[in-house]
């Protein structure tokens, strides 16, 4: 099995031209994972928009460059079928603090997936940060038992770890239609970077399976995640603490807020999806 890192990494072939090649076995239904193709869409962007010319995977840890990225929004239109793809990038806008990049994956001419990164150097001071969102109760991992990775359903589950607390899926609960547990890789490879990331955002089931009484289709068609931390200084090995809530739901369009925390207790990143209910 290649390692999460190895199979998010797009190659270059150009200035502003990448291939994703999707392997077979990261579908979720009859496309890629979401989250596997956000990420070869991040790694792209942020590739181009620092000059870089990667042929490897990215460093172990993510240092804080100059420009990080700080908000993606993505759409995925149509699902990503194993194999390769091209992604072709476009420099927006670049200001004195701000550089504003979109990407575009595509296949036989067709836009699958397209996203929009906005990277920023840091600015103010230490003594202007808060986080007044309440830290979720965060059980320690290693005392609880991950699943069997044959128990979640999707192929592309079987590459990573959970360790669920409750409600589960399909079991008709209506009292809080939230999902949460720590989740990791479970070959991460080097990189713990923003690609990693936005891949682990969509990695958990949707919130809204637990009000289901059996398995039916859903799909996430708009994407939005906001970074507020990169992982330097947490343990590579610990899992993140994903945290989230589906919050409405009107004809068959539900609107889902996710958290990632580490095991510090610091928010990692805020994600908002749009989620069909396909039957």
């Amino acid at each position: 099995m290649s390692d999460f890192t190895t199979v998010t990494t797009p190659t270059r072939l150009g200035p502003d031209l990448f291939e994703a090649r999707v392997p077979d076995g990261w579908q979720q239904g009859r496309g890629a994972f979401g989250g596997l193709v956000v990420a070869h869409l991040v790694r792209s962007i942020e590739a181009f928009a620092r000059g870089e010319t990667p042929t490897s995977p990215p460093p172990a840890l993510d240092a804080t460059p100059e420009r990080s990225l700080r908000s993606l929004t993505a759409e995925i239109c149509g699902p990503v079928l194993p194999g390769p793809n091209t992604i072709r990038v476009e420099r927006l806008r670049t200001g004195t603090g701000v550089s504003t990049v979109a990407a575009r994956l595509e296949r036989d001419g067709e836009v699958l997936a397209h996203a929009v990164g906005v990277l920023g150097r840091p600015r103010g001071a230490a003594t202007d940060d808060f986080c007044e969102l309440p830290r979720p109760a965060m059980p320690p991992w290693r005392e609880m038992t991950p699943i069997g990775r044959n128990e979640m359903g999707p192929s592309f589950a079987r590459f990573l770890e959970f360790r669920p607390l409750g409600p589960a899926p399909f079991t008709s609960s209506t009292a809080d239609t939230v999902a949460s547990g720590w989740i990791r890789p479970v070959e991460p490879g080097p990189a713990r970077d923003s690609a990693y990331v936005a891949a682990l955002a969509d990695a958990w089931w949707p919130a809204v399976l637990t009000r289901f009484t059996a398995p039916r289709p859903v799909a996430t068609v708009a994407f939005t995640l906001e970074l507020l931390s990169n992982l330097e200084g947490l343990d590579p090995e610990a899992p993140l603490f994903h945290s989230a809530q589906a919050v409405a739901c009107r004809g068959g369009y539900l609107v889902e807020m996710r958290q990632l925390w580490g095991e510090d207790g610091r928010l990692i990143a805020l994600n908002q999806q749009t989620i069909v209910i396909i039957k």
